[in-house]
């Protein structure tokens, strides 16, 4: 068969501290003397489950203590670097790494200099590695609605087309918190900045969450969106509107979202011509990287190649990469697609 990490693709759902290398987590607690859970050491990788808040609260708890290891400008270009030649070698051309620099502000001096790091380095690597890399500035449901309208105006000064640029603005965090038409206003002032608008939804929360996001927020993208085909109404009104869903089958295994891979609906939301974009969400907590999603929809979905190149041309004409990274992408995906396996030889 063709190799997965050969398939050229875009990858539109990474969190910033969720890319991280279990052995950079370990290396950065060391170096501060901080004591990680169990989960992240040797019971590594950690059980989870989102489907109740004792379960939510447990994945939080542990992303916490991950988050918490970041402490340093080196810290912050150690993730986006590293996050950059994972991606570069599982065949991706562009990255939208989702970063809330709230986060890491108190660090740093503030979530200016925070963001600002962030995509210094993304700009540097982008510059020595095959994977282009711009960022998606991302708010907290669980924090007030007057900071994403912050974050929302930070997002915009720094707005741009191409590697070491904001392209996008989301929120993100445990859906069942806060009200989403609250998060409107932030995502206008991202909209006026020409950011593409890539909120969250559907995965923790049934149709009627995105439903509402469709109608709040108007997105570009929705960050999962799996949920929509509980509800064939609602599934239609994703597909009439031309947002692409960003779905992360390993998130949702991992999360409870789905007992079995063979449930997760990637052919049913396909089969009602919604644009995908598989994405990994967060590998440090998940075990999972990019080629894994590609890999699960080949063997448990039973995904042929030509399927796999068509996922992988939804996520790099959902992206914002530049028009010209596009066209090459999706030339050489016909490429690899035109490659004969050992079968046709």
């Amino acid at each position: 068969m063709r190799l997965v990490t050969a398939l050229p693709k875009a990858h539109l759902h990474l969190h910033f501290t969720g890319s991280m290398r279990v052995g950079t987590v370990r290396d950065l607690a060391q170096k501060y003397g901080s004591r990680l859970p169990e989960a992240l050491t040797t019971g590594y990788p950690p059980v989870l489950s989102g489907r109740d808040e004792r379960g939510w609260f447990r994945f939080q708890r542990l992303y916490d203590a991950a988050r918490g290891c970041v402490r340093d400008e080196s810290d912050l270009r150690r993730i986006v670097r590293e996050a950059a030649q994972d991606d570069a070698a599982e065949g991706s051309r562009w990255l939208e790494l989702q970063v809330d620099p709230t986060s890491y502000a108190p660090s740093v001096g503030g979530i200016s200099p925070a963001l600002e790091i962030v995509l210094d380095e993304a700009a540097a690597v982008s510059r020595e590695e095959p994977t282009q890399v711009a960022v998606v500035v991302a708010a907290s449901r669980v924090r007030h609605p007057l900071d994403a309208r912050t974050l929302a105006r930070l997002a915009a000064r720094h707005a741009g087309e191409g590697s070491g640029t904001v392209v996008g603005f989301g929120i993100s965090n445990d859906e069942r918190r806060g009200q989403t038409s609250d998060f409107a206003p932030a995502f206008e002032i991202a909209r006026r900045a020409g950011l593409a608008l890539v909120p969250h939804a559907g995965e923790l929360l049934g149709p009627a969450a995105v439903e509402e996001t469709l109608e709040a927020i108007r997105p570009d993208r929705i960050g999962h969106g799996v949920r929509s085909v509980e509800d064939p109404r609602v599934l239609e009104l994703v597909a009439e509107s031309g947002v692409a869903l960003e779905v992360c089958p390993r998130s949702n295994l991992a999360l409870g979202v789905y007992d079995s891979p063979q449930q997760v609906p990637l052919r049913t939301i396909l089969e009602h011509g919604i644009p995908v974009a598989l994405g990994a969400d967060d590998p440090l907590l998940f075990g999972s990287r990019l080629a894994d999603q590609y890999e699960l929809a080949r063997t448990a979905l039973g995904f042929s190649d030509d399927e796999l190149a068509e996922l992988a041309r939804g996520s790099v004409t959902a992206s914002r990469a530049p028009a010209e990274l596009q066209k090459a992408a999706l030339e050489d995906i016909d490429a690899w697609l035109a490659t004969p396996t050992a079968r046709d030889r």
